[in-house]
């Protein structure tokens, strides 16, 4: 049974950003208009600048005592939107439960289309095991856009042959730009959050003309075999709910471990609201999913 603060979370998403993100067309209120909706950062932990890769983002690092392992974060926001900033109440809960957290500020689209996010996230994964970071100390996770890019992220390290990283845990991750999953149409009125067209939308601006069957910008037309084990959060109300349902069948079809929890009532991304239960049961099961598979080096 759903917690009255998931029923009150969606309440207040469905009528303080549906309504009024609807109504936006131009892309830089919509930005302005994310980035106003952050969420405080938990206590406990701090929030570095930082390089890795050649590219800037932020070390999120429990406040007292040394991390036991790493972790990558490739924040969501359609790949048009958002930051490290935005994120902190997921970075610093990780942080709080032992990683040391790198956040990439990957260059978003339209200015820069893809495959510069994936670019960009594979030269933030290099510059880690340039760093000493060893790839099976290394987790990756991330939500929405980002849950994607993680997953095109070890596509591409697979393909090229390189290490891969040990686990990796996705919260509603985008995985279909051509948005052929049923609850598109399934969930149009139930998400308390997105409207399909805003979602068309957002892919045209990612692509800039690429074909959004692209494996490496919709992992749900990748074949995934040799890819590590996944944990899979995505509510039961989601236009992208299939975007999840199908990326573990794929998954399981090809052999890869894979965890998939469906949440009853909570909206996309939940797991920034950290006053909710079900974010915080969320992010203790992917820290500790996370914990199981990637290897402890004390240091960092």
């Amino acid at each position: 049974m759903a917690s009255l603060q998931a029923h009150f979370l969606d309440f207040v998403i469905r009528q303080q950003v549906k309504r009024r993100m609807s109504g936006k067309t131009d892309l830089a209120s919509v930005r302005q208009s994310m980035q106003r909706s952050t969420l405080p950062a938990p206590s406990g932990v701090t929030f570095t600048p930082a390089t890795v890769g050649g590219i800037p983002g932020e070390w999120v690092r429990p406040s007292r005592g040394a991390a036991s392992s790493t972790l990558l974060y490739l924040h969501g926001g359609g790949y048009f939107a958002c930051s490290p900033k935005t994120h902190r109440p997921i970075t610093g809960a990780y942080a709080r439960s032992g990683f040391a957290v790198f956040v990439p500020d990957y260059r978003l689209a339209p200015e820069h289309p893809f495959p510069a996010a994936v670019e960009d996230a594979e030269a933030a994964w290099h510059g880690l095991v340039a760093d000493g970071h060893a790839p099976r100390s290394i987790g990756v996770s991330g939500d929405s856009a980002g849950g994607g890019l993680c997953l095109a992220l070890m596509l591409s390290l697979r393909d090229k042959d390189a290490a891969l990283p040990a686990a990796a845990a996705l919260f509603s991750p985008w995985t279909d730009l051509a948005g052929t999953g049923g609850s598109v149409v399934s969930n149009a009125e139930r998400d308390a959050m997105f409207w399909a067209p805003g979602l068309v939308k957002a892919g045209a601006l990612y692509l800039g003309g690429a074909p959004p069957t692209d494996p490496l910008a919709s992992p749900h037309y990748a074949d995934l075999r040799r890819l590590p084990p996944m944990l899979v959060h995505v509510g039961e109300r989601e236009i992208l709910r299939d975007d999840s349902v199908r990326l573990a069948e794929n998954a399981r079809s090809a052999e890869v471990p894979v965890d998939l929890h469906v949440w009853p009532v909570v909206p996309h991304v939940w797991q920034l609201a950290r006053f909710v239960p079900e974010a915080r049961r969320s992010l203790d099961l992917a820290s500790a999913f996370l914990r199981q598979h990637v290897e402890v080096r004390q240091g960092f």
